[in-house]
C-alpha cells in the first residue's frame, strides 16, 4: 500500500512540474502573449490526464511567480514580463531562473585568452594592455534560452582564471567566490538583436533586447566586465532603495 502511495504522489509531483515547466516556456518564449487567457483547470486537467488540484497547484506557482495573474470567474491570464534582476545587486542569474520555478542550465560558448585590444581596454577601465579572457556564455530557462553573456575578465587582477575552463560553472559566480568587490558601476539599455545575438537567443533578428552592461573594481584595479542580453518580452528591472540621509 505505501508503495503504491509513494508512485501515486510521484506521478503528481512529476505533472505538476511538467505542467509548470511547458505553460512557463510557453509564456517566456513569446508564444503565449500577456493577455492570453491560460486554459481553465477542468482543460488542463483533461490534457495532462491529472487532478483539478495538480493544475491549481502548477498555477498557483506561476502566480506568484509572476507569470500569469488569476481572477475570480475569468480564469488564468498571462502578465506583463515579471522575470526580474535586481539593479543594484550583484547575484548568479540561476537565482532569477529558480525564481521562475524552470530548471537552470549553463552553456559556454566561447573562451579566447588574448591580450586586451583598444575596445577591450575602455570597456574593462585599463589604463594599459593586460592579459584577458574573453567568454561567451548562454543562460537557459528550462529549454529556452533566457540570457546571452560577454564577459572580460582582467587576468592581471584574477590570474586564476587563466587555468580555469568555465566549462562547467558560470564565470559570474566563479569570480563571486574568489575576488571581493569593492566597486560596481551599472548600465542599462536597449538594443535590436543582431544576426548573432538573436541566434544565441533564439528570437527574431531585431527583437528588443534588454542590456545590462557591469563593471566591479577591487581597491581601483578592474575586475570584469560583463554584458548581458534578455528577450525584453521577458525580462524586467527592480531597483529598491532608500531616501538620502544628506
Amino acid at each position: 500500500m505505501d508503495g503504491i502511495g509513494k508512485t501515486m504522489a510521484e506521478t503528481a509531483v512529476s505533472l505538476h512540474q511538467r505542467i509548470l515547466s511547458d505553460i512557463s516556456e510557453r509564456i517566456l518564449s513569446g508564444e503565449w502573449a500577456p493577455g492570453h487567457r491560460i486554459p481553465f483547470e477542468h482543460e488542463l486537467g483533461i490534457q495532462y490526464n491529472c487532478s483539478r488540484m495538480t493544475v491549481n497547484k502548477a498555477l498557483s506557482q506561476l502566480a506568484k511567480a509572476g507569470l500569469i495573474e488569476r481572477r475570480r470567474r475569468s480564469g488564468s491570464f498571462v502578465r506583463q514580463p515579471q522575470a526580474q534582476a535586481a539593479v543594484l545587486e550583484i547575484h548568479d542569474i540561476r537565482t532569477e531562473v529558480e525564481a521562475l520555478g524552470l530548471p537552470y542550465r549553463y552553456e559556454l560558448l566561447s573562451a579566447d585568452r588574448r591580450r586586451a585590444t583598444g575596445e577591450d581596454r575602455g570597456l574593462l577601465g585599463l589604463d594599459a594592455v593586460a592579459p584577458l579572457v574573453a567568454l561567451q556564455c548562454r543562460h537557459f530557462a528550462g529549454k529556452r534560452p533566457f540570457c546571452h553573456e560577454r564577459r572580460l575578465i582582467n587576468l592581471s587582477a584574477v590570474p586564476d582564471a587563466a587555468a580555469e575552463s568555465f566549462a562547467a560553472a558560470a564565470p559570474g559566480p566563479w569570480l563571486l567566490d574568489r575576488v571581493p568587490w569593492s566597486a560596481a558601476e551599472h548600465r542599462i539599455s536597449a538594443i535590436a538583436a543582431d544576426g548573432d545575438l538573436a541566434l544565441a537567443l533564439e528570437i527574431q533578428a531585431g527583437s528588443p533586447c534588454l542590456v545590462i552592461e557591469r563593471r566591479t573594481w577591487n581597491a581601483e584595479r578592474p575586475v570584469t566586465h560583463v554584458r548581458f542580453a534578455y528577450p525584453a518580452q521577458s525580462h524586467s528591472l527592480v531597483a529598491r532603495f532608500t531616501p538620502s540621509q544628506g
